[in-house]
């Protein structure tokens, strides 16, 4: 068993030599053993002991772990909490509570003394218990696959990690290794609460199941083992499909390529999604209904639509972007048109200006109209428009809208519509309207760019002259190193 453990500690949770490791030690048979597997593999040990002050006689355990340390000349810290306080203060449960507390002490440890990792005691029959209570939660493959030997919790420390060389243990095997080594473990009472849902799993659930598989612990831990290979599996498609359709990656904000992400499967569109949560936010609860809604939206047939997901994150579809962000960021204008502070821009034909966030402008007059006809007929990029220049200037007048504004827009037959009731049925997301860019002659729209041209100055059979406006956005900046797309 040693033998093995150790071959772990080296090859499975990457350990070395030359620095120091954190080793939670509650003084029960799990921690122990821990404690003193990694002592006599000669690594150096920091023994770490929580105080969750939930039972009177909390203190005697860690003062016995104390005692131990001292014997075996190990270097023991020791700290404590009052864990029930601080879970009716932040409003969690008690084993929420105990976890991020403990957790708190240990990483904090591990900084202070330049530690490799923090070593916790979870042995297979843990395992069983995790995975159960993943399964009732109705957890996907990263939550039926259990715990593993090493793992970063980017809420504690986004480097070093927390690993479990005792996975393969059962309990009893711990029990067994402290008596051949004169370790005397303290039970702990609070584990025969039926208040906490793993005692409850643990106590209740667990026999009750073994009495339709005696060997279901052991069928639970090979299953947790071979879904860790397809685990694998499922990161790597999903690390390339990241690479595929996200465009740009920031603290706040997470922007996909929307109509690759539409073109992943269902079950890739929900993984990156959870990705993208669990990048912005490490340690959001994110449920399989939360994912569903944000697919429904990324497949949804509407160009804007907004939908909150958890922890104050939300997800935008715009146009031809999906963001995933927080509820402080401030989303990129660049992907439309936008007018700059100035309320209007000149342009003459031919010319060329420059609008907010690099989109330009530009304007010429066609010789051909039987070509001008031909190319917009087979047009498909509403940001370029040919017009009957019978009746238009030279010079032309790009602006926002204004009160009072109205726009007759091709195949309506002349009819003419509020500015804004056409922004509004064109479903322009809102944020981008009192921006938008409008073509106009004095105060006749003549083009809405990304939308329609004004029905009057169509091309006509009669059309004899042609004026050709185009509107080009800027070229992506996107840094390769950051985010190659293939």
């Amino acid at each position: 068993m040693t033998e093995k453990i150790e071959a772990i500690l080296e090859k499975e949770c990457g350990l070395t030599m030359d620095r120091p490791v954190i080793v939670g030690v509650s003084g029960g048979p799990d921690s122990l053993c821990l404690m003193e597997v990694l002592r006599r593999a000669k690594y150096t040990v920091i023994v770490a002991s929580f105080d969750h002050q939930l039972r009177p006689d909390s203190t005697r355990d860690a003062r016995m772990v104390e005692k131990v340390a001292a014997r075996l000349m190990l270097n023991c810290v020791v700290d404590g909490a009052d864990v029930r306080g601080y879970a009716e203060e932040h409003k969690l449960s008690i084993e929420e509570a105990a976890r991020s507390l403990r957790y708190r002490f240990l990483f904090d440890l591990a900084r202070r003394f330049s530690a490799q990792a923090v070593a916790v005691g979870h042995t297979a029959d843990d395992q069983v218990e995790t995975v159960l209570m993943h399964f009732l939660r109705g957890s996907g493959i990263s939550g039926l696959k259990g715990m593993s030997y090493r793992s970063i919790i980017k809420t504690f420390d986004p480097e070093i990690p927390v690993i479990r060389p005792l996975l393969d243990l059962w309990r009893e095997e711990t029990e067994v290794y402290c008596a051949v080594h004169g370790l005397r473990p303290h039970y702990d009472s609070s584990n025969d609460l039926m208040n906490f849902q793993r005692n409850r799993i643990r106590h209740l659930l667990i026999p009750t199941l073994e009495t339709y598989n005696p060997k279901l612990r052991e069928a639970i831990l090979r299953m947790s083992q071979s879904l860790k290979g397809d685990h694998i599996f499922v990161t790597e498609t999903i690390e390339k499909a990241w690479r595929d359709t996200v465009i740009s990656e920031g603290e706040d904000t997470i922007t996909f390529d929307a109509a690759l992400l539409s073109a992943c499967s269902l079950g890739l569109q929900r993984n990156l999604v959870k990705h993208a949560m669990q990048t912005l936010s490490p340690g959001v609860d994110i449920t399989f209904s939360i994912l569903e809604r944000a697919a429904n939206t990324i497949n949804s047939s509407l160009q804007s639509a907004r939908v909150d997901l958890k922890g104050g994150l939300r997800l935008f579809h715009e146009a031809d972007r999906i963001f995933i962000c927080t509820s402080s960021a401030e989303l990129p204008f660049d992907i439309w048109p936008q007018m700059p502070v100035e309320e209007s821009l000149s342009i003459a034909c031919p010319g060329q200006v420059v609008m907010a966030g690099g989109w330009k402008v530009s304007c010429e007059r066609w010789r051909l109209p039987a070509l001008a006809k031909e190319q917009a007929e087979r047009n498909e990029d509403q940001f370029q428009v040919w017009l009957d220049a019978d009746e238009l200037p030279d010079s032309f007048e790009l602006r926002v809208r204004r009160q009072g504004d109205h726009f007759s827009p091709l195949g309506m037959g002349g009819h003419s519509q509020k500015m804004s009731d056409f922004f509004v049925n064109e479903k322009l997301p809102q944020r981008a309207r009192d921006r938008w860019p409008l073509l106009c002659v004095g105060d006749e729209v003549i083009w809405v760019p990304g939308y329609r041209p004004a029905h009057r100055h169509r091309l006509k059979m009669t059309t004899s002259n042609v004026i050709y406006f185009s509107m080009a956005r800027p070229p992506e900046k996107i840094l390769p190193e950051e985010n190659p797309r293939q």
